[in-house]
């Protein structure tokens, strides 16, 4: 059999999330991805990705629809829809929605795989505790 070099919404590995469904569209689970991992992922209004590392990993974050509240380390800015940030690996970051609508981003990581853990949540800690409340 072939390697999947096209994937659907449906083939996609599927991952819920307060209520909405992210897509994994590229990771080793989906096709034989070795250097990437996109997600489609919908933070609802209100809710957002609280502050995290990935220690192996970097990261883009690209606006699909609405609106985001990105940081990077300490530094916050407002995306829009065509908009991104990287993150290096090992830097922490988070990604809020502000607006009353559904926000749209892909996610972006690489490498595809990592040896230690994949995300280390840090929003406990300060001086992240203190920066979003």
């Amino acid at each position: 059999m072939s390697p999947n070099r096209f994937i659907t919404t449906a083939e996609a590995l599927k991952e819920d999330y307060k209520g909405r469904t992210n897509y994994w569209l590229c990771r080793p689970e989906v096709c034989e991805a070795k250097d990437l991992q996109v997600c489609r992922a919908v933070l609802p209004a209100g809710e957002g990705h609280n502050f995290h590392t990935h220690p192996e990993l970097e990261e883009i974050i690209y606006v699909l629809e609405g609106e985001v509240e990105q940081w990077v380390e300490q530094e916050k800015r407002i995306l829009k829809p065509g908009e991104v940030a990287h993150i290096p690996q090992g830097i922490v970051h988070a990604t809020f929605n502000p607006s009353a609508n559904d926000a749209v981003i892909l996610a972006i990581l690489s490498p595809a795989a990592a040896q230690g853990p994949f995300l280390v949540d840090v929003s406990g800690e300060e001086p992240w505790k203190s920066l979003k409340q």
